[in-house]
This record gives C-alpha cells, structure tokens and sequence, in this order.
C-alpha cells in the first residue's frame, strides 16, 4: 500500500489521530519514523511552520518545511502557503521550552522518501491519487503526494475543451490522474482525460430522441458545441443569444459513432452557477500502455501512447 498520499488524506485518519494523541504516542511514532498530518497554524517571522498536534506544539523549522527551501530551488511563498492546511511531517525530536513540550517536526525527510521510494519509480501510464491544490489558466497543480507538485495542463484535464480548469476542478478536490512523462532529472507531467472514457463509452449513456442537459463551452460562426460529459460534446446549429458558460437542455437527434459526431437541438440556454459535478472515472488505478478515444469504425484515430 502506497503510503506517501497526497497531504489531507491522513489527518482524520483513526491511526494518525491515535499517533498524535499524547506526547508519549508521539515518541513511539518518532521512533519508527511514522509519516503523520496536522494543521499548521502560523508561519512565523523566520518562516518556521508552527503545528497544532493537539497534545502540544509542533515546529517544523524553515529548512525542514519544504524540499528544496535550502538550495533555493524552492521559495518562501511554498511556505507561507501552507498555514491552515494539512502538512506531513516525521517526528525528529523534542524540546524542553520553560513548561511546555514542544515536538521538532520535518516535512522535507518526508518528501525526501516520497521522491525516493516512490515518484521515482513512476512510469508513464500508471495512475495515482492526486489533490487539486491550485488553478491556472494554463492548467491544475496538484499534490502528487506528500506536498509534491505536479501539473496536468489544461489540454490534459478533458477531451472537452474548457476555458479554464475551474470548469472542472476545486481546489482541495480529490482526483485521479495518469503519469504522462517523466522527463530527465524526475520530472513528472500528468494527464487526467485518458481516465474519463472513451467516446463510445461516453455515447452510451445516451439515446437519440432524449432531452439531456448540458453545457456551452464554445460558439463558432457554424455552430454552438455543447458538452455532455468532460469526455463528450456535440455540436448544435447557431442560436442567437447562445455564449460560453451557459447551461443548456438539448435534444439528441443523432449519434454517429462513425464520425465521431453528436448532433444536437438547443431547447434552451441559460445562466446558472452549478458547481462541476462528481468525476465517473472509467479507469481508477493500475497502468495504462495505450489510450484509444476513437471508436472502431471511425476512420479518424485519437489516442495517447504511454512510453
């Protein structure tokens, strides 16, 4: 079982929450160098991290917060930004200030083994567990595990093309992805739309003659394209007052695989503020060599090779 998650899948956890409940139940776990999660509170003036364990304080020291904080590769901001969030971290020590116990934490030894035991053995195709931690109009940071950042760019997220990746993620959301690349010196690039299916798979949960909803992601001078799914659009003729964003209900005249085409009625169009719905994953762990959208009878393929 991989054990180096993504920071904020360990904190409710009965065995985090046992490991963090007294000072001698810290010893224990500093003795066999258990990975835990907690809150941290305040960055301080000298950029230390200070933690709330419940059964006293932590302090993970501005060289212990952040793999590469020392060499400069990484910059305070990696820091600043955790305050109120989950952070990993392995007990290194403790010390005695006036009356109070204070425990010594390292969140860089963590993503040291991370990196080590794990990412470094990652291959393009495999798929892992990942969190949103942050969006750009270029694409979603996520949490690979243990504070370590990657990114899916935005062509990555959907077959669907989007605006922006908050039209499909939150921050803090749970989410899968496949390994992409992984360049020299380790490297890793995402991928997450070889997860949502193929277009058949996609086409088969719909019908000619039902009425579905849907979503206006563009409007060209040929028509509006509307998305069904993140892995399935159609296109609709122009509608006056039709424009990227709105919501829709649309009427499916046809479905033809062999063209990769999904003709569509716009019934109505309109303004709402839903939030992106739960991700149905078609694929949610192991290793994928080779991803084919396209159906069978279709002369035009799209695929991802994983190599």
């Amino acid at each position: 079982m991989n054990i180096y998650r993504p920071e904020g899948m360990l904190i409710d956890t009965p065995e985090n929450k046992q490991n963090t409940r007294s000072i001698s139940a810290l010893e224990r776990a500093m003795e066999q160098e258990k990975i835990l999660e907690a809150r941290a509170l305040v960055c301080d003036s000298a950029h230390n991290l200070i933690v709330d364990l419940g059964c006293c304080k932590g302090v993970i020291p501005r060289s212990q917060t952040v793999l590469g904080i020392e060499d400069g590769t990484m910059r305070d901001i990696a820091i600043i930004s955790r305050v109120n969030k989950p952070v990993c971290f392995i007990v290194v020590g403790f010390e005695q200030k006036g009356s109070e116990v204070v425990a010594v934490l390292s969140r860089s030894k963590v993503q040291e083994r991370c990196r080590r035991e794990y990412l470094n053995h990652l291959r393009p195709g495999d798929v892992i567990p990942v969190i949103a931690t942050h969006l750009e109009s270029f694409g979603c940071f996520v949490d690979m595990g243990c504070g370590i950042s990657s990114l899916i760019p935005i062509d990555s997220i959907s077959v669907s093309r989007i605006s922006h990746p908050r039209d499909r993620f939150r921050g803090g959301q749970e989410l899968l992805a496949a390994v992409r690349s992984v360049s020299f010196g380790g490297r890793i690039t995402l991928t997450h739309k070889e997860l949502l299916g193929t277009w058949e798979e996609n086409a088969a949960l719909f019908e000619p003659g039902e009425t579905v909803a849907g979503i206006v992601r563009s409007v060209e001078k040929y028509g509006v394209f509307i998305e069904l799914t993140p892995n399935l659009a159609g296109l609709a003729e122009a509608r006056e007052g039709v424009f990227s964003g709105q919501h829709a209900s649309v009427y499916i005249k046809s479905l033809l695989p062999e063209k990769m085409k999904v003709k569509l009625i716009i019934v109505d169009a309109f303004e709402a503020s839903y939030y992106p719905g739960r991700i149905n994953y078609h694929i949610t762990g192991g290793h994928i060599e080779r991803w084919r959208y396209s159906p069978g009878c279709c002369d035009r393929v799209v695929e991802t090779v994983f190599e």
